[in-house]
Order: C-alpha cells, then sequence, then structure tokens
C-alpha cells in the first residue's frame, strides 16, 4: 500500500494561524492540496499568509475570530458552512500565556482568559468541527498541546494546566468520536522559535543555563518542523491513529 499524504478535495481549519506554528501548518496543509481556512482574530495578519499560500499555487480563505468567545466560534462555523458546506480536517492552535510568574500570584483574571482560549476554546471548536466532520463521512481533529502539558515549566502553571487538560480532551473526544469516523490526535511541541516564546528565547541567560540544557539536541525548533508530524495526523497516512499524542521536543521528554 502507497502511503498517502495527498489532502486533496479537503477542506482545513487552522486557528493561530497568522503566525508560527499555525502559519507553518497552514502552508503545509495547502502544500498538499487542502484548501486551508486560516482564522486568528486580526485579519490583515491573516491576509498575508493567505497570500503566501496563493503564491505558492494553493487555496485559502480568512476569517477573523477569538477562539475564546463562543459567538466567534458559531460564526465562524457558520461562515464555514455557508461557503464550504463541509470540514475534514480541524487544527486547534490558537494559544495564549498571558502570565508568566509563580502559581500563587496568579489571580482570576488571568486564569479566566487562559482557559477560556487553551481549553474552552478548543472543547468547543471541537464540537462545532465534530458536528460538521459527522456529516460528510468524518475527518480528523488535531489538537497542539505541549510537552508543558507533561511535565509542567516553572513560572508557566496555567498554561501547563490547560495544556494537560487539552490533552485529556483529545482522548476523550478520540473515544466518543471513533464510531463516528473522526480521529482526534494532540501535537506537544517542546521549545519552539516562535513570538509566543521570544520571552524565554530571547533571554540568552537563560536559554544557556537552565533552558538549552534540558534539550539533548541543544536548540529551539522552528514552526516548520511542527508541520509535517500535522500532516501525517491530517491525512490517510495515519488512518489508524486515534487518541494519540506526538511529542516533538528534540528529545527533551526522553
Amino acid at each position: 500500500m502507497k502511503i498517502n499524504f495527498d489532502l486533496t478535495d479537503k477542506i482545513a481549519m487552522v486557528t493561530g494561524a497568522s503566525r508560527g506554528i499555525g502559519e507553518s501548518v497552514a502552508v503545509t496543509l495547502a502544500d498538499y492540496n487542502a484548501e486551508v481556512i486560516l482564522v486568528s482574530r486580526k485579519i490583515d495578519d491573516l491576509k498575508n499568509v493567505e497570500e503566501k499560500i496563493k503564491s505558492r499555487g494553493g487555496k485559502a480563505f480568512s476569517i477573523a475570530a477569538n477562539i475564546g468567545n463562543i459567538e466567534d466560534i458559531t460564526s465562524l462555523f457558520k461562515q464555514t458552512a455557508d461557503k464550504f458546506g463541509k470540514l475534514n480536517i480541524l487544527v486547534n492552535n490558537a494559544a495564549t500565556n498571558p502570565y508568566f510568574g509563580d502559581v500563587l500570584n496568579a489571580d482570576e483574571p488571568v486564569w479566566d482568559k487562559t482557559v477560556d482560549v487553551n481549553l474552552k476554546g478548543y472543547f468547543f471548536m471541537s464540537q462545532h468541527g465534530a458536528k460538521m466532520m459527522i456529516n460528510n463521512g468524518g475527518g480528523s481533529i488535531i489538537n497542539v498541546s505541549s510537552i508543558n502539558g507533561i511535565r509542567p515549566a516553572l513560572m508557566q502553571g496555567i498554561y501547563s494546566i490547560t495544556k494537560a487538560g487539552v490533552i485529556a480532551m483529545t482522548k476523550s473526544f478520540a473515544k466518543e468520536l471513533a464510531s463516528k469516523q473522526i480521529r482526534v490526535n494532540a501535537l506537544l511541541p517542546g521549545l519552539t522559535s516562535t513570538k509566543f516564546s521570544s520571552v524565554m528565547i530571547n533571554n540568552e541567560d537563560l536559554m544557556k543555563k537552565l533552558i538549552l540544557p534540558q534539550i539533548p539536541m541543544y536548540r529551539a525548533a522552528h514552526p516548520d518542523e511542527m508541520a509535517g508530524a500535522v500532516l501525517y495526523l491530517a491525512s490517510d497516512a495515519s488512518s489508524f491513529t486515534t487518541g494519540a499524542t506526538i511529542v516533538v521536543d528534540g528529545g527533551a521528554l526522553a
């Protein structure tokens, strides 16, 4: 049997698609012939990615939405249904980490914002996406968690808690949706060079003394290094893979 990574005739949605891992994933899925719905809060940033995809011969369409807002999620899927009539692939990638500090001083607004996007947003995005996928015979949901969901990072307590929740959510959805031909898996990136992680990567002393010694490959990943794992999970190459967590971390959890 020939392994098939081709995504022709597939409609894919990627949240947090305006930069970083989301942008790399969106471009890769389009390179393999999916038509990609790009989702983020700012339409101008999405348009830049949309043009990049189209310049490579791909297909993309941008929709501005905040996945921490239920009304935005409802509107997003209505627009998707109206324009495309189906959804085959959902990549829940958008995330936030507004607080870098100890758990004893974290306040309720920080907790609420992190949970609303990283956990509640993923849940209701997956719920809406799965309902659309059922109507067209199945699909694939990929949740971008983090190795912090397995080994919490110092000063990132709330973020780590939400990412652990994403892993549990992935397994719960996978069990319930398998009979409906919907596969649900999670990507667990290690430290990746993005704007999101720049507060750590730009701290040379922190990197050399604390972070890099924990990574056997002794570097941060490039966002493109996450896209191959997502392509596998989105395609028929992973047709018997569900409830899995794929770690891409340079050996940090080894």
